[in-house]
């Protein structure tokens, strides 16, 4: 895999260029010169770089598609769209989708109390604001609020208990009544790790039974006039179109079933989030099998279709979809800080004047190696190194000759590799699968990818330069937590293969692509480790510019949002080492001054990377 994949991937954002990896945009400037010039400035660790033009092109992209298909088929509703917060609540994100979603009425999503009070702060008078998710009187009272300031707002309801609550909240106050949603629970389900969001056992929503019960409630109440949405979703990262249009169709019906039994205000089809984003960095495990194009396509024709068989006017059709429009805007930078190698230098080699007959044999077929006898003399290595095991167990060689042997056979087993990187056969591969390296990586999944420690989610990752060279080693990757499971190992099925570098002498950086997401908002403090430096990339004509550097928090301030008085700790820190006497008042001193500058730094290691 020379490219990484990328032509599977990046959706044409990224390409690889004078062995870099760039950006497909105007000046087309470099990841890794982009990383140095941040990193100038002193932040240590991994580092999150935001372009905003992707978000941009997104939103672009979302509502042009869904323009040309109401053209094509002359549907009469209109297209909107709402971003869902829970996928990411960053403000320069958030910012972001207000700016370039501005043209387009770009809406917001919320599933929470704070997430509502953020809508209502963000979000433009013409743009929509969707409210999902269980609520309280005190939600639904801020809703109420919403619509007062002027916000086209919706609340939908998960229950009839929400309903009623509407109800009361309207007779109890003389605010304006915001819209009413209605979540269906369908028979339909969807399909991959989110399939449970749809069918009948699905968290949200209303039966067929129960959906009659809340009409006849507005009814009684002389509310039915603010119905004025029917919205379902039946799972994140839709692999396959046909459960969607399972999906429509019945809920189509539904909807049309609601206008003719005299659901008048009702105007609208939400159909909730899902489009998939491609992960995949080998098109064997390429699990989206349809382009936005159809997805559009297919929504439009087919509740057009269901409404004119009906007679029933086209609805306006919302969507919810927020991992295709930000997952691509943010890469993850992190340095590798070691390599914990079976694939020893030879400059650990410790060879002896007078050396067991082996390891002269060894020696040798490492300075005499070539093409024509490489495979001979790698059966050779591995001949040897199995009786000079043997011979270390029985007690005749030492712990030095065996080190020496591992270097050697490795060795020859790398310069094998190098010689037939391109027409390897499989017992080459299987050699090489062997010799995996650990990447130590100064990061922490569970902090910046969790989703691939909680589901297995695997992300496009790629070296951000020496792409002219064969990368041959493949590669676990361990991040800097002290616990097990903060490891991506290497999987022979999607095999990440890396570069052998020196790493006293250059600098060696990954790219994890595609984590935009649900990763910064579902990421943890595990350790203590805190959310990684980040900011904003700019790309112009004849350059870029670095805007809203944000540095990673502090090792008092992250303790001092789990709870802890920073002020104390640092108190009791101080205390304690001036009542140390073990060390001199002068000592004291540049012992706190070295403490405070700890404290105040983030909490990712600081060596050279």
């Amino acid at each position: 895999m020379n490219n990484y994949g990328i032509n599977i991937w990046a959706d044409d954002n990224f390409i690889i260029e004078d062995a870099q990896v760039k950006l497909n945009y105007l000046s087309k400037p470099s990841l890794l010169d982009i990383t140095k010039e941040v990193r100038s400035s002193g932040l240590k660790g991994p580092l999150i770089l935001r372009f905003p033009h992707l978000i941009e092109k997104q939103i672009k992209t979302l509502f042009s598609s869904f323009k040309r298909s109401i053209k094509e088929t002359s549907y009469k509703g209109s297209f909107f769209a709402v971003f869902p917060l829970k996928v990411n609540q960053f403000p320069e994100l958030i910012n972001s989708i207000i700016t370039h979603g501005k043209a387009f009425n770009y809406g917001l999503e919320a599933g929470s109390k704070a997430e509502l009070i953020l809508a209502m702060a963000r979000t433009s008078k013409d743009a929509p604001i969707t409210v999902n998710g269980f609520k309280d009187q005190e939600m639904i009272s801020l809703g109420f609020m919403a619509a007062q300031m002027g916000h086209n707002i919706t609340l939908t309801i998960e229950g009839l208990a929400e309903l009623e609550t509407i109800i009361k909240v309207s007779k109890s106050c003389k605010l304006k009544i915001p819209s009413i949603g209605i979540r269906l629970r369908l028979h339909s389900t969807g399909s991959g790790v989110w399939a449970k969001s749809g069918g009948a056992d699905s968290k949200f929503g209303l039966s067929a039974t129960e959906l009659l019960e809340a009409i006849n409630l507005l009814k009684e109440n002389d509310m039915l006039e603010h119905f004025h949405m029917v919205h379902f979703h039946i799972g994140s990262q839709m692999e396959d179109i046909t459960p969607l249009k399972r999906a429509l169709r019945e809920a189509g019906n539904i909807y049309a079933e609601l206008k003719k039994m005299g659901s008048t205000g009702l105007r609208s089809i939400n159909i909730g989030g899902g489009l998939a984003v491609e992960y995949a960095q080998y098109q064997e495990d390429r699990l989206k099998t349809y382009t936005l194009e159809e997805f559009s396509n297919d929504v439009v024709f087919l509740l057009g279709e269901i409404m004119d068989k009906k007679g029933v006017e086209h609805p306006d059709i919302f969507t919810e979809s927020g991992r295709f429009i930000v997952a691509s805007h943010a890469v993850l930078i992190t340095p590798v800080l070691e390599l914990f190698s079976q694939d020893h230098q030879e400059k650990s080699l410790r060879i002896k004047d007078k050396n067991p007959p082996l390891v002269d044999e060894l020696i040798d077929l490492n300075k005499t190696l070539n093409a024509k006898h490489s495979i001979e003399y790698l059966h050779d290595a591995l001949d040897h190194m199995e009786s000079l095991f043997t011979l270390f167990n029985l007690g005749y060689i030492d712990l030095q000759d065996r080190s020496n042997a591992e270097i050697l056979v490795h060795v020859i087993i790398k310069k094998a590799l190098l010689l037939h990187k391109n027409n390897q056969n499989n017992e080459l591969q299987k050699l090489q699968a062997a010799l995996q390296e650990r990447y130590l990586i100064n990061a922490s999944i569970f902090q910046s990818l969790p989703d691939y420690w909680g589901i297995n989610q695997h992300f496009p990752t790629i070296p951000l330069h020496k792409l002219d060279q064969p990368a041959l080693l493949p590669a676990s990757l361990w991040d800097i937590t002290c616990d097990s499971d903060g490891e991506i190992g290497f999987s022979s099925k999607s095999p990440l293969y890396l570069h052998d570098v020196n790493l006293d002498e250059e600098e060696y950086f990954l790219g994890f692509f595609n984590v935009g997401a649900y990763q910064e908002t579902l990421g943890m403090s595990h350790n203590l480790f805190a959310h990684p430096s980040e900011c904003t990339i700019e790309i112009h004509q004849n350059g870029y510019k670095i805007k809203n550097i944000n540095e990673s928090q502090s090792l008092l301030k992250i303790m001092s949002g789990l709870g802890y008085d920073e002020n104390q700790i640092l108190i009791q820190l101080k205390n304690s080492l001036a009542r140390s006497s073990f060390i001199t008042e002068e000592e004291k001193s540049d012992t706190l001054q070295k403490l405070e500058l700890y404290l105040y730094q983030n909490t990712y290691l600081r060596t050279t990377n």
